[in-house]
């Protein structure tokens, strides 16, 4: 499979060709060609491709729609023919679409509809959508959206606290360059040779645009931009933070209207704005000559991406790993060092001569902390066309066969118990009395209780399953979270690591242990439903309720395969209710709703 990629920009367009080698898997994909045009203007622009080794010449395109036109005759003359079919990043997609898109005239007139929330990306991605499908009328196109990658970001993260009809409207956080957080994030992974969802990690992706993203245990749970991409870091021409209160004083102070200043703080802010110039070897360069505007900026940019790695990190409950990419990222080692000093407390710091030598070539991930300490640090090129052929790649390649019905099942409150928690709450050598098989095979309920007790209060006759586990784990829904005082964070059976600390207590005594957390929904899936449907261990998919309910699609649902599992779906108490479901449920899952592989 053959897919061609367009990245358009307001002043820039890159675009790239890749192959997926017959019968390889997506990990394979191999890029075999790939072009630029940077900086559009009178004079024409900057290009390089392939063709000419990648070095930098001027071409005289003045603008993106005269840049993308010339694109076919580059392909024709490197000799790329059969694409089957054509990326285009989308900046905001909004709270609808969750994965790669086929470009239909209903797609297209919602993501219209979302340009004033991204005023500088989605009409210079829409133009290139609308050129690729006259270029190119008979090839299927796709859209691979920056905001998906963290529509997994719990409603903590997501809600201003704002009026009730302000959000109704659809005010809230969406977060950017999620495409580059989701392919650094699996590449770090890759290169640290661990499971990413065993990883708490940030991603800093540092260029004219810049973000900070917290990634937990495989999901995007936080992201420094907003609603708009003009929250958070400190950027080219983008302000980043500002009090909103600047649009009430700058109003009555200097007259000025709110297109004038969102205009200001998108295009005249940000580095522009400090000094004059909004490209960061510049304000380097002028730092270094004297100059205290620029060494203020500089400053500036690394206080603030350094208090988001503090946040992202305390949010996160630790850190396994940070990493740079971007424009600035992946070619400044003084930034990376300025945003990394101070963190040794948190057991980050960077080792002098590897931050220094630095080598990005053919995909590499290199670590630049100093030896011995926790935190991993790594530096990699981004790679976002790679990842929307991977994604337009999966999506086409995704089963298209009948839809699986499966039983929900509503997971209520229980422990886990290790064999020391036993002891601990009962005596010394007691054994569990089995009392009830449960579906999934092997598995009980037992007839003895535990109280669960947290600093507002208690929970009694909590249920306990069995067989015993090397670790107590203790699972409840958001609202007990309330009742007991505790704040319990999202997560997969066995992903205990950070979590907080609850006391059990028994007719024999009590036991402290970490280990609460609210189940994330999942679906137990055996071996034989998994290759029927065309999924594996560590899919992501959506479901949609068929029977009773409200119709409600639950999204991000985590695939768990075993050879002889009772093919279920488990949610807890608070998503039954909200989902109005009681008694019995089904609900319908095909290979085409598949998200994402981790």
């Amino acid at each position: 499979m053959r897919i061609l990629v367009f990245n358009a920009g307001s002043s820039s367009l890159k675009f790239g060709v890749f192959d997926i080698p017959r019968g390889g898997g997506l990990p394979q994909m191999q890029q075999c060609f790939k072009g630029s045009f940077d900086r559009f203007g009178a004079g024409g622009c900057d290009y390089r491709t392939d063709l000419d080794g990648g070095t930098v010449t001027r071409a005289p395109h003045t603008d993106l729609a005269s840049a993308t036109r010339a694109v076919p005759d580059m392909l024709e003359r490197a000799g790329i023919t059969g694409i089957e079919a054509v990326g285009h990043r989308i900046a905001h997609g909004g709270a609808e679409f969750t994965a790669a898109t086929a470009l239909s005239a209903e797609v297209l007139e919602k993501i219209h509809a979302l340009t004033p929330l991204a005023p500088l990306h989605n009409p210079a991605n829409l133009k290139a959508v609308e050129i690729a499908r006259d270029v190119w009328p008979d090839l299927p196109q796709w859209a691979v959206f920056d905001t998906s990658f963290h529509l997994t970001n719990p409603a903590r993260a997501v809600t201003y606290a704002v009026p009730q009809h302000w959000r109704d409207a659809g005010l809230r956080r969406f977060g950017f360059h999620g495409t580059s957080h989701k392919y650094v994030a699996q590449r770090a992974a890759e290169a640290l040779g661990r499971e990413l969802r065993d990883l708490r990690l940030i991603s800093l992706h540092l260029g004219n645009g810049a973000s900070a993203c917290a990634v937990a245990l495989g999901e995007s749970i936080d992201s420094s931009m907003g609603m708009t991409p003009l929250e958070g870091l400190v950027m080219g021409t983008r302000s980043g933070d500002v009090d909103p209160g600047l649009f009430g004083y700058l109003s009555r102070q200097m007259g000025l209207g709110i297109t004038e200043i969102e205009d200001a703080l998108y295009r005249d802010s940000g580095l522009k704005g400090l000094t004059g110039s909004s490209d960061m070897r510049d304000v380097e360069d002028r730092a270094a000559a004297g100059d205290a505007d620029a060494q203020l900026a500089i400053n500036i940019y690394a206080y603030r991406a350094r208090k988001y790695i503090g946040a992202y990190a305390a949010a996160m409950g630790g850190l396994d790993a940070l990493i740079f990419t971007g424009g600035i990222g992946e070619n400044s080692p003084s930034m990376r060092r300025r945003i990394c000093d101070g963190l040794e407390f948190m057991g980050l710091k960077l080792d002098h001569d590897r931050n220094l030598a630095v080598e990005l070539g053919a995909h590499a991930a290199p670590q630049i902390q100093a030896y011995g300490t926790r935190v991993n640090v790594l530096v990699t090129e981004t790679a976002e066309q790679l990842m929307i052929a991977r994604e337009v790649a999966q999506a086409i390649r995704a089963p298209k066969g009948e839809a699986l019905r499966i039983p929900i099942a509503v997971s209520a409150r229980h422990v886990h118990l290790s064999r020391g928690a036993v002891d601990a709450l009962f005596g010394p050598g007691y054994e569990l009395t089995p009392d009830k098989p449960l579906r999934q095979k092997g598995h009980w309920a037992a007839r003895e209780r535990v109280v669960l007790h947290g600093p507002k209060g208690e929970i009694p006759n909590v249920a306990i399953l069995g067989p015993l586990r090397d670790r107590t784990q203790v699972e409840i829904s958001r609202t007990d979270g309330f009742a007991l005082g505790i704040d319990a964070p999202v997560r997969q059976s066995g992903a205990l690591d950070g979590t907080p600390h609850i006391r059990l207590i028994g007719p024999a005594g009590q036991y402290d242990t970490n280990g609460l957390i609210i189940a994330a929904r999942h679906i137990h899936m055996n071996s034989a439903d998994a290759q029927q449907i065309g999924l594996s261990d560590g899919d992501t998919v959506n479901v949609t309720l068929t029977t009773s309910g409200r119709g409600l699609t639950f999204g991000g649902v985590l695939i768990r395969v075993t050879d002889n599992a009772f093919t279920e779906m488990h949610i807890d108490t608070d998503e039954a209710n909200a989902a109005g479901i009681s008694g019995a449920v089904e609900g319908e899952l095909s290979g085409e709703a598949v998200l994402r592989s981790t």
